[in-house]
């Protein structure tokens, strides 16, 4: 279960202490008298079951735990601050409010309503996903639409649609959630308590090789860390990435990157390969040639994906026309059994087939393929900063990796 968000302008007077190191000069900054400060620092230091500050006589001064909260805080406030500076350009009419303006007003109340009817896209699934009554949901949502003057949600005959200032300023939101989740894994990992988890989106390259290997020898070391592993289609996994929703993504990259708010780090390159079962006519010939080739059937990943783009290739190249007997599908179970129970052919990462390569199931047929290597690697938000554990995780990847690329 994760931990719960604290009340944002929790958080506004723990930076504004933090920062000012004084009780008296952050009061004017927040709007809040200097016994509402202490009462909040209280709150949030209970909340979290640590201490924040050091008081003394010349001021407050954060503790360790303090120094590592207030990185998340800074982040998360920043994260929200932007997103609504960016919605507020499109503001229609009158003086345009600022986003510190409105910043100060917002409550964590109407922020996780935000992201619950963005993300359910009606009121009735998001008010019982927050365990709330459906009134006092559609009463934050409003308010803060009020607040904006902006439009968030639509009514539509399916249910309720989003804006575009919607989709962006729950995106930021999210992405300050993210942070103070890491926030609260962080102040555990300071008093030596293994509690967290890892989200990350796996892809098929690296789902049967170095990924199982990383995730048990993580598991071994640290076992009271979740490891939540997401399998889904590209697009849906670099969402939930720029999202918040996942940390990184291990698989094949791509080029160029679809996104400027990311970056990826290759981690091993390897090649292509055509293969077939054991027993398929073709695999007793010492040398294919493309003709051959395109007169098969094949199995292969749908359009849009790297491996695609390489099979057709293979072919456009030489001037034939891609094959036309295809089945298309991302499965690897699926490309499997209809290998072994047919002669149809797959264009495949052998690191992908280890497995089967080694029962004797599949075979690797005779064709050249060097040109096509693969990038395997990792995908990341551009700024994201991780946990001790998260970047233990990929310091794992990376020692696997090379072991992969060594052999």
């Amino acid at each position: 279960m994760p931990p719960p968000l604290p009340n944002i302008r929790h958080l506004r007077v723990f930076r504004e202490v933090a920062e000012c190191r004084s009780i008296s000069q952050a009061a004017p900054r927040v709007f809040l008298s200097q016994p509402a400060i202490t009462q909040a620092i209280a709150k949030l230091e209970a909340q979290l079951e640590t201490a924040l500050f050091e008081r003394h006589a010349d001021g407050m001064f954060p503790t360790e735990a303090g120094k590592v909260w207030h990185n998340r805080v800074d982040r998360c406030l920043d994260y929200i601050e932007n997103g609504i500076r960016e919605i507020l350009k499109n503001r229609p009419g009158g003086r345009p409010a600022s986003a510190g303006q409105i910043l100060p007003l917002l409550t964590t109340t109407q922020l996780k309503a935000l992201v619950a009817v963005s993300e359910a896209r009606n009121f009735t699934i998001a008010s019982r996903s927050l365990g709330v009554s459906q009134s006092s949901l559609h009463r934050a949502a409003r308010e803060l639409e009020q607040l904006l003057a902006i439009p968030l949600f639509e009514k539509t005959s399916t249910g309720i649609g989003i804006t575009k200032a919607c989709q962006a300023l729950t995106r930021a939101v999210k992405l300050g959630f993210a942070e103070i989740r890491q926030g609260h894994d962080e102040l555990n990992a300071l008093r030596s308590r293994e509690v967290g988890k890892i989200a990350l989106g796996s892809m098929p390259l690296a789902r049967t090789s170095i990924l199982p290997e990383v995730i048990n020898r993580f598991g071994a070391l640290h076992p009271d860390i979740g490891i939540n592993v997401v399998d889904a289609p590209y697009d849906d996994l670099l969402q939930h990435l720029r999202h918040g929703d996942l940390d990184f993504l291990v698989g094949a990259l791509r080029f160029p990157a679809p996104a400027d708010d990311i970056v990826q780090e290759e981690l091993l390159s390897p090649p292509l390969a055509i293969v077939a079962r054991k027993g398929h006519p073709l695999a007793s010939r010492p040398k294919l040639d493309i003709a051959t080739l395109a007169d098969q059937a094949w199995v292969v990943p749908r359009g849009g994906t790297p491996t695609r783009a390489f099979f057709d290739s293979l072919f456009v190249d030489k001037g034939l026309p891609p094959p036309s007997r295809l089945v298309e599908t991302s499965s690897q179970i699926l490309i499997r059994e209809l290998l072994r129970g047919s002669d149809r052919l797959t264009l495949i990462s052998t690191h992908q087939i280890e497995h089967e390569l080694r029962l004797g199931l599949l075979c690797v047929l005779p064709y050249a393929l060097s040109h096509t290597r693969r990038p395997i690697g990792i995908t990341l938000r551009q700024n994201w900063q991780p946990t001790p554990f998260q970047r233990r995780f990929l310091d794992m990847l990376r020692e696997a990796a090379g072991r992969y690329a060594d052999q």
